[in-house]
């Protein structure tokens, strides 16, 4: 049994709300300054899990620092907001939290918070002076991860408050067009088109359209709205001279490659220029291209197949 104190114990208890037990162990511990895995403080831990009463009791009767940084220099707020804490976030943002501060890779609360449908939870974090403008390492603000997340409502409250926000590009010349058509968020192409007035065919600085991303990734749904209602290209090509086909086979998209060539005439022994590689031999190679959607995206700077 861990003794009165131990780290362990009290991280427990706060993981598990349990807040008599805590005032209970802390009287014979001391102050609760402990910093447990990745450096988290019990402040971290409490925020994480949604415990605004266990939050509220280590920052009012033992003065723990809101502000208190791990590892990765996530502070409190950064754990509510990407939980979707909406009482934790509240009570940390009446508190006085900086709501626009870095954790690694230099994510703002108000992005954690997109990364899920927390709608309510990034209305606080905005109203409460939240940059949606912000770019992380990537170049990425938080339209394009909410592009990726896909939930149309959290789109249109971010243009709304901020239109600005679609006039971004990450390091690689992404749109969130982009983000939203590799991850097949039908709904959140929908909005951006309607509110963004992207070009369809809008090119990465790898010559990648949203029309390829969704093609490589099989979102059929989300190439079909491209290319009749936005009258996207789907013969045109990259800066390795490969079009959607040639990207289809390297990710083995088998009814991608259907639509393409029996739905829109795409040539299977298109040969991309000047590699003069067709399709098969995309599908032979092993993919070094973006993975498919299931995946958490990154902003590489690779073009193609190695």
């Amino acid at each position: 049994m861990a003794a009165p104190g131990d780290p362990r114990r009290l991280y427990r208890l706060v993981q598990e709300g349990r807040l008599c037990a805590l005032r209970e162990e802390l009287r014979g511990a001391g102050p609760a300054g402990c910093p447990g895995p990745s450096g988290d403080t019990l402040l971290h831990c409490a925020a994480r899990h949604g415990h605004r009463d266990v939050l509220a009791y280590l920052v009012e009767t033992w003065d723990m620092d809101i502000e208190a940084a791990n590892r990765d220099y996530k502070r409190p707020l950064h754990e509510a907001a990407s939980q979707g804490h909406r009482d934790c976030v509240r009570y940390l943002l009446d508190r006085g939290a900086v709501v626009d501060c870095l954790k690694k890779a230099d994510w703002t609360p108000l992005m954690m918070a997109c990364t899920r449908k927390n709608l309510e939870v990034i209305q606080d974090l905005v109203e409460h002076g939240a940059n949606p403008l912000l770019k992380n390492k990537d170049g990425w603000n938080s339209l394009h991860i909410a592009s990726r997340e896909g939930d149309p409502l959290t789109l249109q409250y971010l243009l709304t408050v901020c239109p600005a926000a679609c006039k971004t590009e990450s390091k690689i010349g992404r749109t969130p067009l982009h983000t939203a058509a590799m991850h097949g968020c039908l709904d959140a192409v929908k909005v951006l088109l309607q509110r963004c007035q992207y070009e369809a065919d809008c090119a990465d600085r790898c010559g990648c359209t949203p029309f390829m991303d969704a093609v490589q990734c099989g979102h059929i749904d989300v190439a079909r709205l491209l290319l009749e209602q936005h009258k996207a290209c789907w013969a045109a090509r990259d800066a390795l001279g490969a079009q959607a086909i040639h990207r289809a086979a390297v990710t083995g998209q088998d009814e991608a490659l259907r639509f393409l060539v029996s739905e829109l005439g795409a040539d299977v022994d298109a040969r991309a220029a000047p590699s003069r590689l067709a399709p098969l031999h995309f599908a032979a190679k092993p993919c070094t291209w973006p993975a498919p959607a299931s995946t958490q995206p990154v902003s590489s700077s690779s073009c193609g197949p190695g």
